[in-house]
């Protein structure tokens, strides 16, 4: 179960609609959009399908940029060290780490390629004038019944997931922790550097 689990916090950032779809969503059909569109969209590809991972690959970057708010996440994950970067640091942990959860999802994404898995979601409740919610929902897969817990954020362009709760960790701490060990190490430039190794092994 636990590698349908990994397959599941890759395929929740990615969004088979299109821009305005997202738009005019609920945080909750935005999830489910996201999920199911694109397991469904591997699975049709006869190459993806087949385990080609540039394949998969190209299936994370067509879509899953739209559906997330990767500054957000950076930013965050990157805590306050975040403010004493350059500009030019900026761009640089941004995309390094953009290029890592790619990667990181398009392997674990191809583990669902041929997995008969069943989403549900739970309705939510987000009121009106709320900037921030969590949608939660459940991966069904040979009887089990796993939680998982999606936080998202309004913006000008709809709702953007930007963090997901799974087996009781946050993304975005699990990256905290790992990137203030390497600034304390190597400053901003170690952790651009591990980031840019970390990519280059992968």
């Amino acid at each position: 179960m636990k590698r349908y689990l990994t397959a599941f916090l890759a395929a929740a950032f990615l969004s088979g609609v299109s821009g305005a779809a997202l738009a005019q969503s609920s945080p909750d059909v935005v999830v489910k959009n996201a999920v199911e569109g694109t397991v469904k969209a591997m699975q049709a590809d006869p190459q993806a399908r087949g385990g080609d991972m540039n394949k998969i690959t190209s299936v994370v970057e067509t879509h899953f940029v739209p559906a997330t708010d990767f500054q957000r996440t950076t930013r965050i994950a990157i805590g306050k060290a975040w403010t004493t970067a350059t500009p030019e640091q900026q761009q640089k942990l941004y995309e390094q780490f953009q290029l890592l959860l790619v990667k990181t999802y398009a392997s674990s994404l191809s583990q669902l390629r041929d997995a008969q898995v069943t989403f549900k979601f739970v309705p939510s409740n987000t009121g009106a004038g709320a900037k921030d919610t969590v949608v939660q929902s459940h991966v069904l897969s040979n009887g089990g019944d796993d939680a998982i817990d999606y936080r998202l954020e309004r913006s000008a362009n709809g709702w953007k997931i930007y963090d997901i709760n799974m087996m009781g960790a946050w993304l975005i701490q699990v990256y905290q922790t790992q990137f203030a060990d390497q600034i304390a190490k190597g400053g901003i430039d170690g952790l651009i550097k591990y980031l840019v190794d970390h990519n280059a092994r992968s």
